[in-house]
């Protein structure tokens, strides 16, 4: 069974949606504010977090981070009355799997759940070094990667970008954030039309048919999918 700790200030909403996600199958843990969860955090092993980024004695932002520190592979889900461009970024950037705005709809935040999970427990390797699912290798510190058996001829750059999705895997990496990180071979940064066209061979290289890794979040970034 799985384990979710909902931190949500509001205790009749709180109540809700821990007897929606208890009836559905899950064991939910409630905490009305940062302090309570890192007490849950430190005491218990949980499969998930829901998080609300408003509480009384801190706010989600903050425990986001503090959970990714200790335990990036915990999936984290914002559910907050946040809903500015910069705030859903923000989620994204800290590593959140998911940030859904109130009101919500509980079928829809049941299927969300169910997502980031398997995400979590997807049994492809995403490594500070590399990743390996059985068909695409790759190696951070040898510079190699090798799909279906055969070895890929990638750039700097390229072995950048994919540096960066695996390390977030399942989180959007925003184009700002890919802008940022890389440059031509004078040292400029490149700009935005060099970075769609790199990830579109980069895309070509690694993916075929049945082996997506690579998903465009219009308007925001990218998800490394670990071909799923």
């Amino acid at each position: 069974m799985k384990k979710i700790l909902v931190v949500e200030d509001d205790l009749a909403l709180s109540a809700g949606l821990c007897f929606e996600l208890d009836t559905s199958g899950y064991l939910t843990v409630a905490a009305y504010g940062c302090r309570k969860a890192r007490r849950f955090l430190e005491d218990e092993h949980f499969d998930l977090a829901i998080l609300d980024v408003n509480l009384p004695d801190g706010n989600g932002f903050d425990l986001c981070r503090e959970i990714k520190a200790a335990a990036a592979d915990l999936p984290v889900i914002f559910l907050t009355a946040k809903d500015l461009e910069e705030d859903v970024l923000n989620g994204f950037d800290l590593g959140a799997d998911d940030y859904i705005t109130k009101p919500f709809h509980t079928q829809i935040l049941k299927r969300r759940i169910e997502v980031a999970l398997r995400r979590g427990n997807s049994g492809a390797k995403a490594v500070e070094d590399g990743y390996d699912d059985g068909f695409l290798r790759l190696d951070f510190q040898a510079l190699t990667a090798v799909r279906s058996g055969e070895k890929l001829n990638i750039t700097p750059n390229e072995y950048k970008l994919l540096r960066l999705l695996t390390a977030n895997a399942g989180n959007i990496v925003t184009r700002q954030t890919l802008l940022e990180k890389l440059w031509d071979c004078d040292e400029n940064y490149i700009d935005d039309h060099t970075l769609t066209v790199t990830m579109n061979r980069l895309r070509a290289k690694i993916e075929e048919e049945g082996h997506s890794y690579i998903r465009t979040v219009r308007g925001m970034g990218y998800i490394w999918t670990g071909g799923k």
